[in-house]
């Protein structure tokens, strides 16, 4: 099942259309979406950081996710709005795009990892599992990352 219909109707919604006319609208998305992805990424880093053993050493990782979780869930709502915006931009780029594929592959990677396991896996006995999860799920973001930035250069 190709998705290519679904690309080229949202390219072909209002919003779609406001996104490719209008001069500023990619790059104040794009503003927001990179602003979004440092906060997400600065506290997936703290809360890893932490299970791994180089953070906050008065906090346990459950409790610092726990305090971060605000931060991480408004960071993560803002990033996927404002990249909703930035694929109803270039949505035939991003259809045709490889990088793009990869970074959706990753980012759900990402997301069911984080949110499906990792969070059961901060008081893993051995604690070597949640320095596995901690390692897995640092390298699954900078993944994300990585393939985003490959968007616009591939």
């Amino acid at each position: 099942m190709s998705l290519l219909p679904l690309f080229k109707w949202l390219g072909e919604m209002p919003v779609g259309m406001f996104m490719q006319q209008s001069a500023y609208a990619f790059e104040i998305a794009e503003m927001f979406h990179l602003l979004a992805l440092s906060a997400l990424g600065g506290t997936i880093l703290m809360v890893n950081l932490t299970v791994l053993g180089f953070g906050f050493r008065g906090h346990s990782a459950s409790q610092l996710a726990q305090e971060l979780k605000p931060y991480l869930l408004g960071s993560l709502a803002v990033m996927l709005t404002s990249g909703v915006l930035l694929l109803a931009g270039e949505p035939l780029k991003c259809y045709y795009n490889a990088a793009f594929r990869l970074k959706m592959l990753f980012l759900a990677l990402a997301l069911v990892f984080y949110f499906g396991i990792q969070r059961r896996l901060f008081h893993a006995q051995p604690a070597v599992l949640a320095k596995v999860a901690g390692v897995v799920s640092l390298t699954l973001w900078l993944a994300v990352g990585l393939a985003g930035r490959a968007i616009g250069v591939i």
